[in-house]
């Protein structure tokens, strides 16, 4: 479990690749502090595990899936990345609940200078766009940052200087991909609600079936 508050950027020091899978060694110096082989460690926002550490550089294996769900496969040696460690029990919560599983990509359509803030504009697949809120949260390349614009294919986030220079977001341009992860939250009750609604984000028999309407809250006393 992680925060999306970014700890620092690392580097890409090699990548072995395989026939569908690679093993990515990454450098860094602030995460190292309590690293141990079999940590979880997110990645561009991907959680991946600490398989081994040395000289201030950690390996993990990225499978298949994950090389085919995001951006890790087009990394490069010298590549940079946001690192986060795994939240620890006995720390501040900064930001929102991410898992460091990615449910798909975006790409960056417009970046915009504010004042002091810079906006980011990013076009999404439907199946992530649909979680997507005005003022939730959504995870990017593992930053956690609120939604502040929402359109049918896009959705544009504000950021500060601090999280531009702090990230690798200071480093993306127009045509550029990104990792998203959904606030879990809504993708919860999509499944539970599901058999309610008539939705598609459960299954088994509810006692809503049919579809939830005025009437039924009415009369369940809504």
């Amino acid at each position: 479990m992680f925060t999306g508050i970014i700890e620092e950027k690392g580097k890409i020091k090699a990548i072995k690749r395989g026939a569908a899978s690679s093993v990515l060694k990454i450098e860094g110096s602030i995460i190292f502090d309590d690293l141990r082989i079999g940590d979880s460690v997110a990645v561009n926002g991907v959680c991946l595990t600490a398989t081994k550490i040395e000289g201030g550089t950690f390996e993990a294996d990225v499978m298949h899936e994950t090389l085919s769900r995001t951006g890790l496969g087009s990394l490069r040696p010298g590549s940079s990345v946001n690192l986060e460690r795994a939240m620890a029990a006995n720390g501040r919560f900064g930001g929102h609940i991410v898992s460091g599983h990615i449910d798909g990509q975006g790409t960056v359509r417009d970046i915009k200078r504010d004042d002091n803030a810079i906006w980011y504009y990013i076009e999404a697949p439907a199946e992530i766009m649909r979680y997507i809120v005005e003022k939730g949260s959504i995870a990017i390349d593992g930053i956690s940052l609120t939604v502040a614009k929402v359109t049918d294919t896009t959705f544009a986030v504000s950021i500060i200087p601090h999280t531009a220079a702090e990230t690798t977001l200071s480093e993306r341009k127009t045509g550029d991909k990104v990792n998203l992860e959904n606030d879990i939250i809504g993708k919860y009750v999509e499944k539970l609600a599901g058999p309610y609604t008539g939705g598609a984000g459960g299954s088994g028999s509810g006692s809503g079936s049919g579809g939830l309407t005025m009437e039924k809250l009415i009369n369940a006393g809504f």
